[in-house]
């Protein structure tokens, strides 16, 4: 309960965002007076609490090593075995014919399958022992800035209550109070819908085969600790598995090919399974467990023109922006978000100027949440397509450990001397990471139209291209200084060129018969013809180390090298 009328920070809503926030800036400051007004006047149910379970590097580095929790998650939570996917709608009865990209063995980065439930309710006791006051129950009705101080007004049990503290945090999640409010929200052109529910039985994908060859692909238990995608045109299916042998399960759909009304009751969904993902509905059948829960999300997509304010002000986790689950990004913005937001408060706190941080952080995190959108844009029906999908996916990872991942597990989010350096101009390095990342996106979407081969039984491991491992390994296993870092995104923007012009030669030559040595230019390579200008424009020859690499992502017969 709040023990004092005035506050440092006030934090709108107690999940997971609020929650980490208030650890970050506690554990920054233990002076700090923060308090947490969370709306649910209890425990969060164990199982079946939110969706956003599965984490990827950015954000479990921010778990693990930011807040600390490295210990608590190895012990409380299952260990993650990377994202897994499974193409080939031909073979949705035989899994093992299954086009299947994912890690064979241990990943050297760990991750976390986390079940919300058990997390929040963790969290809400870590946050105590710290000395972070948390009042459950809470409505908030209205918040009063103020020159000096904000007014925040809420209710426990019907009784109106008023505190005062210097700085206000959104993060009740998609109520989103102070968009509302203030009315900074911003739609976001990607109507994609959900639908999910766990179940209190342990679904694991290696006992749907026999196979042995197929079983021989991966190490023993490791499949059941993936987030495994079941993919094809419109849609994808996750399956999660939790602590205590529970698993979520989730439909995630574009409503032009899959429309919403198919899938958005539970008897709609298990029926739509049953048509769309055979082996999987055979599996929720079984008799003897019980379905968890059942929710949905239409058009979850949205956007913020503000996140941080001069006037004390941020918001961080869904309150703000929210992109796809696709990649598992969420819990990474949250990071992100809540990173710049202790930075603000605790300069502020100590008497520094903080206006032109707030606004560079603000937008800064717009162009990181712009930047990754294009990947989800338009891209839904690609989704079943196993050459054009595992090029892109090689190329997302790729693209997030050599930029998003690796400036933020380096203290770069809020290093002003090296953001200044990366972002300064329209041939920044920032810059020209955005620009190819579009370029990309497009790419994946127009070889799509020429890729129309049915392809099984093939199995993609990532980290058999040396590139790619070399790429998550920088983000953990090498401490870089100011310049070094500056140095090493150069290089990674260079090799990613490099990367998008390899791509692009090897779909050139499937699509149009062109030649394999073909220089190109990525920042304006086009397979229809579409005319394009930039200012990062530059002419690459074909660089043979990275195309031997490359080589091991390709389905379709490898283009013959010409000979002199």
């Amino acid at each position: 309960m709040a023990q004092q009328q005035h506050y440092d920070t006030i934090i709108l809503g107690g999940g997971l965002a609020g929650l980490t926030l208030a650890m970050q800036l506690k554990q920054q400051n233990p002076e700090i007076k923060v308090l947490v007004l969370e709306r649910r006047d209890g425990d969060a149910l164990e199982g079946a609490h939110k969706v956003g379970e599965s984490t990827v590097e950015l954000a479990t580095h921010y778990l693990r090593e930011v807040l600390g929790l490295k210990d608590y998650l190895d012990e409380f939570q299952l260990p993650k075995h990377g994202l897994r996917f499974f193409f080939s709608p031909q073979h949705k009865n035989e899994i093992h014919k299954r086009v299947e990209l994912g890690p064979k063995v241990l990943l050297p980065v760990p991750s976390h399958q986390i079940d919300r439930g058990i997390f929040e309710n963790d969290l809400i006791n870590m946050n105590l022992e710290l000395g972070i006051d948390i009042t459950m129950g809470a409505k908030v009705k209205d918040v009063v800035f103020g020159s000096d101080e904000h007014t925040v007004t809420y209710e426990v049990d019907g009784n109106p209550q008023t505190l005062n503290s210097r700085w206000v945090v959104d993060a009740t999640g998609r109520g989103s109070f102070l968009k509302r409010k203030l009315g900074f929200a911003e739609i976001v052109n990607h109507d994609v819908n959900a639908a999910w529910f766990r179940v209190d039985w342990k679904i694991d994908i290696d006992d749907w085969s026999d196979d042995k060859k197929w079983h021989s692909h991966v190490e023993p238990g490791l499949r059941y600790l993936s987030t495994v995608h079941l993919m094809d045109g419109g849609y994808w299916v996750w399956i999660i598995p939790l602590v205590g042998d529970k698993t979520s399960v989730g439909i995630v759909a574009d409503p032009a090919i899959h429309p919403f009304e198919n899938f958005n009751k539970l008897d709609k969904s298990l029926d739509w399974i049953a048509q769309n993902e055979p082996q999987l509905s055979k599996e929720l059948k079984k008799e003897g467990g019980n379905i968890l829960d059942f929710k949905v999300m239409k058009h979850f997509a949205h956007g913020a023109s503000e996140l941080y304010s001069t006037d004390r002000w941020a918001v961080t986790g869904e309150s703000g922006v929210f992109a796809d689950p696709f990649y598992s990004p969420g819990s990474d913005f949250i990071a992100m978000a809540n990173t710049w937001t202790a930075d603000l408060i605790q300069r502020d706190l100590k008497g520094e100027d903080i206006f032109f941080r707030t606004r560079f952080y603000s937008e800064l995190n717009r162009v990181f949440y712009n930047n990754w959108m294009p990947l989800y844009i338009k891209q839904y029906p690609l989704w079943g397509k196993a050459q054009t999908m595992t090029a892109k996916i090689y190329w997302d990872w790729g693209a997030y450990w050599g930029m998003n991942t690796l400036i933020f597990t380096h203290d770069g989010l809020t290093n002003l001397e090296l953001l200044r350096r990366v972002t300064a101009g329209k041939t920044s390095t920032l810059n020209r990471y955005g620009e190819l990342s579009t370029q990309m996106q497009q790419l994946f979407n127009d070889f799509g139209a020429f890729d129309n081969d049915e392809f099984d039984t093939a199995y993609l491991d990532p980290f058999d291209v040396p590139l790619l491992q070399r790429l998550q390994e920088d983000i953990v296993e090498k401490e870089f200084e100011t310049e070094q870092l500056h140095q090493k995104f150069d290089e990674n923007i260079l090799l990613l060129e490099h990367f998008a012009a390899e791509t692009f030669r090897l779909m050139s030559h499937h699509a149009h018969g062109t030649s394999i040595e073909t220089e190109v230019d990525p920042y304006t390579m086009s397979l229809v013809g579409k005319h394009i200008e930039s200012p990062n424009s530059k002419v690459l020859a074909r660089d043979e180390q990275i195309a031997a690499e490359l080589r091991k992502m390709w389905l379709y017969p490898y283009p013959v090298q010409e000979t002199a």
